[in-house]
């Protein structure tokens, strides 16, 4: 299926030596100056659904700049795109944005999720400054080595029973659309995001085994294979914990949480939680393609 993305990516990527007219706009006049990290990972983005928080993404990234961004998995949804076409302006965007950072210097690694896992048969390949993969190493400036992957792999339910992952991902879809309907009442009444969603999920028993489970399981890979610690997503929980002498970092993701990781210049990695600093309330910016004044 041929989607925005694709069309993107061909014009990057486009012989002899145009590239989009986009790439090269400044971007608009913000109102804080950008931060500035050595690494970012984010995941569970799930591009293609109403979930999907892009303008709140959108926004994060025009706050940043880093010399490494690392997009961990499920970045586009593949499997709802199957089942129906939703993809408006601000998805583009989220695209645009992460081919423009690659586009200025910033290497873009993809480690491709089950969500996407149809990138999975082009890992090695380079499309547009985004390198794909299956999974990478990150040395952080400390030196410690990072094992960075989706974690999927470590979802049994995923793993043994697809079909039962389907079903809880249908059940997870009723629930973010809920979550949907939740903060559109919430705009109207001029309060900032909350997620309905998230709060569920720390509340059920089940959910809260789960997530203690897999981190576990996801440590356990790490230790064995010799790193200093795990950068993973898939379960839309940020958190850092350590695990016998090993770090477990998980990223969160941009449906529920609105979450990322960062790395500063000393090596040490954080949780950046986007809804909390702005208060739920992403600033309102012109797409890529839009005219804005020259930035000073």
């Amino acid at each position: 299926m041929r989607t925005e993305m694709d069309t993107l990516l061909e014009e990057h990527t486009s012989t002899g030596n145009r590239i989009p007219e986009w790439l090269d706009l400044p971007d608009p006049k913000g109102f804080r100056p950008k931060r500035k990290y050595r690494t970012i990972w984010i995941s569970d983005v799930h591009l293609g659904t109403r979930g999907c928080n892009a303008t709140m993404l959108v926004d994060f990234l025009r706050s940043v700049e880093c010399q490494t961004l690392y997009l961990v998995g499920d970045i586009v949804d593949g499997w709802r795109l199957r089942k129906g076409w939703y993809w408006p302006d601000a998805h583009n965007e989220v695209v645009r944005r992460i081919l423009k950072m690659a586009h200025r210097g910033t290497r873009v690694v993809f480690v491709a999720g089950n969500h996407d896992e149809m990138l999975r048969d082009y890992a090695g390949l380079t499309f547009g400054g985004v390198e794909l993969a299956l999974e990478a190493v990150h040395e952080t400036a400390d030196g410690r080595k990072l094992l960075v992957t989706h974690g999927d792999a470590f979802d049994g339910v995923v793993l043994y029973h697809k079909w039962l992952a389907f079903l809880g991902d249908k059940a997870y879809s009723l629930l973010l659309r809920a979550n949907i309907a939740f903060n559109a009442v919430r705009r109207r009444l001029k309060m900032p995001y909350w997620s309905l969603s998230a709060f569920m999920k720390k509340k059920v028993k089940n959910a809260v085994q789960y997530v203690c489970s897999y981190e576990e399981a996801v440590a356990s890979e790490a230790i064995n294979r010799g790193f200093d610690g795990v950068v993973c997503g898939h379960i839309h929980c940020a958190e850092i914990r350590e695990f016998s002498g090993i770090t477990y970092y998980n990223d969160g993701d941009w449906v529920e949480s609105c979450t990322a990781l960062a790395e500063d210049a000393t090596g040490h990695v954080a949780i950046i939680d986007w809804v909390a600093e702005t208060g739920g309330l992403a600033t309102t910016v012109p797409a890529l393609g839009a005219p804005v004044e020259p930035a000073t």
